[in-house]
Parts: structure tokens; C-alpha cells; sequence
């Protein structure tokens, strides 16, 4: 097992003051706007569309039938599960067979598509917005149903309970023995996905394009930075620092937690937007959609470093790692399959 030490605080400081800024958060249900929305109606930032592939995908490609819309790959066993839409479903594959030719996935049926998967332990938590449920799927392929009122879009474990982003109730809720309270709100427009740093909870909003501190015991949305112009995805490292895709503006944000400052801003065109980490090389692989690419950069320095970058398929929205293998999955939106590649 390695030994994590901290990195040096990274740099782009002035850049970063001009494009972050804290936001307050409030209490109440009204939408809230601060002084640089220069819009009444923010829209959350989307993935850029995907033009034809003119180059062959890097490595080999799976037939899925339907688009794909969220993946994650359990560490411990390696099994890889991809969430594909219409019909709803998850499919889970074995770390072997993705090596070989035609592997045979577990094919778990959702009730609704599934936008996000997290492991936790030995399930996955998959969020079903559009049925108010929260999907626990066992790595063996068993599933159960929990209901989950208010759009839940991401989820995240703390304490051994399941922390829900819940984008209708602009909050996150605490899922404890089957029940979701409390719900903490307040200061949010929209509540699309929850993660857990060093034991703090970050919730990204894609509306305001920030992410903001949760404060479960005090049950209170503590103080946000705004994260560029249109974030999109979120995922965390092992040097408790949080990384956000700013789609819109085209560029990759690191966050530290304690505090939540702002780390480095590093461009990044061409339609960044999907995002997974490899714990073992310290390697953050992003997808580009606007280019059909993926790019590993790795995170240990003072600014991302490029060491890989390759051709996918159509429209690579989601990605995934086994930190394991350093075997790299990317799933198509527009039903052009999976594609694994081994850098």
C-alpha cells in the first residue's frame, strides 16, 4: 500500500480569482442568483456533441445495445458496470473477460435509466431520477429498490450511509435504514451529484456552476466556490482534492477541501466532460466529446502532465478505470458500444 503525502498547492492562482468566486448559500426554496450570473435562467452545461469518428477507437470495441450513461469499476474484483438506456439496465462484466473476445455481462433490468453508479463496498448505488428510486445492485447481479423522492442524480457513502444528490429537492439526503432524511438545502439551484473527501461531503450544481460544502450533522450547505462557467462532472483523488470538469469554458478545476479552496485551473479543449481516476498511477482520464478522444494526465505535480491520449468512439461520455489492470473503459451515448483500452 502507498503512502499519500501532500502536494505542493498548485498554481494558477490569478487565473483562478478571476473565474471563482465564494458563493453564499441561504436558506429557502426560491432559485438563487448571485452577482456574476449575467443570465436569469442558467441551464446546466451538457456534453458537446460528437462529431463522426474518422479514426479507428484505441483497443477493442463492445457491442451494447443501447446508449450508455454512467459506469464504475468495483476495485476489489475488477468487475466493470456500465448503465445503458432503453432499455434500462446494468451490465456487469468480469475483469477477464473484458480481455477477451464477446464477454457475457450479468444483465441487471432497472426500472429507469440510471445516471450515475458509485461502489460502495460490495454494491453499486445507482440513481433512477426519473422513478424517484436509488437501485442497490450486488456484484453478483441481485438488486433492490429504494425509494428516493426528489430526482436523485448522484450518490456518495459516508459513515456507512448512502448521501443522495436530489436535483428537484436542491439538497442532498441522508439514506439511513431505508429512510432519506434529513434532506439539507438551501443555497443550491439544482443538486446533480455528491462526493465524499476526507470525510466531507462536496455537492457539485450544475446550474450555478459550483460546488459547495455539506454540513450533515448541522444539516446546512456551507460556503461554495464557483467552478468556471459550466461544470459538468466531478470526482475526487487520494490527496483529498476534488476535480470538476468545466465543459462550457473548457477546462479541468481542482479543489481542495480543507479548506474548500480552488487549486489549479488547467485548459483543457475540445468538449472536456467525462472524468475517472487511477488510484495506483495517479493517472485523472478525461473524455473529450467534441473530438471523440480520451486523455490521461497525470495528477502528482503542480499541473496535469499529458501522458496518454487516444481515439474512442462516438460521443465518450463516461469512462471508467480499473487501477488494478490500468485497463480504461469508455462507453459511447450514441450506442456505439464500449471500448477498453490498455495503456
Amino acid at each position: 500500500m502507498r503512502t499519500r503525502t501532500s502536494l505542493p498547492k498548485l498554481t494558477f492562482a490569478a487565473l483562478a480569482a478571476a473565474l471563482v468566486v465564494p458563493l453564499a448559500a441561504c436558506s429557502g426554496e426560491e432559485e438563487v442568483t448571485d452577482e456574476l450570473q449575467v443570465i436569469d435562467n442558467p441551464t446546466a452545461a451538457t456534453a458537446p456533441p460528437s462529431p463522426e469518428t474518422t479514426t479507428a477507437p484505441e483497443g477493442s470495441v463492445i457491442d451494447v445495445d443501447g446508449d450508455v450513461t454512467a459506469m464504475a469499476t468495483a476495485q476489489e474484483n475488477g468487475a466493470v458496470a456500465v448503465a445503458v438506456a432503453d432499455p434500462a439496465r446494468v451490465l456487469l462484466y468480469d475483469r477477464d473477460a473484458l480481455a477477451g473476445p464477446d464477454p457475457e455481462p450479468t444483465v441487471v433490468e432497472l426500472p429507469g435509466p440510471a445516471e450515475d453508479l458509485t461502489v460502495a463496498g460490495a454494491e453499486l448505488l445507482a440513481p433512477v431520477p426519473s422513478e424517484n428510486a436509488l437501485a442497490r445492485i450486488t456484484l453478483d447481479g441481485e438488486l433492490r429498490v429504494t425509494p428516493a423522492k426528489g430526482e436523485p442524480t448522484g450518490a456518495a457513502v459516508l459513515d456507512g450511509r448512502a448521501l443522495l444528490s436530489l436535483r428537484d429537492r436542491k439538497g442532498v439526503g441522508v439514506l439511513d435504514d431505508g429512510r432519506l432524511e434529513p434532506v439539507i438545502a438551501g443555497g443550491l439551484n439544482s443538486a446533480d451529484d455528491v462526493v465524499v473527501v476526507d470525510g466531507k461531503p462536496i455537492v457539485l450544481d450544475r446550474l450555478r456552476s459550483a460546488v459547495f460544502e455539506v454540513d450533515i450533522e448541522g444539516q446546512d450547505i456551507g460556503v461554495g466556490l464557483r467552478a468556471g462557467q459550466g461544470a459538468t462532472n466531478v470526482v475526487t483523488d487520494d490527496y483529498d482534492r476534488v476535480f470538476v470538469t468545466d465543459t462550457r469554458s473548457g477546462g479541468l478545476l481542482a479543489f481542495s477541501v480543507d479548506p474548500l479552496l480552488l487549486r489549479q485551473l488547467y485548459p483543457v479543449p475540445g468538449g472536456v466532460y467525462g472524468m475517472a481516476y487511477d488510484s495506483e498511477r495517479d493517472l485523472l482520464w478525461v473524455t473529450l466529446t467534441a473530438r471523440n478522444e480520451v486523455v490521461g494526465f497525470d495528477v502528482r505535480g503542480e499541473e496535469p502532465t499529458e501522458r496518454y491520449r487516444y481515439p474512442t468512439v462516438r460521443q465518450p461520455d463516461s469512462v471508467t478505470v480499473d487501477s488494478e489492470t490500468s485497463r480504461v473503459v469508455v462507453g459511447s451515448a450514441t450506442g456505439e458500444g464500449i471500448q477498453v483500452i490498455t495503456p
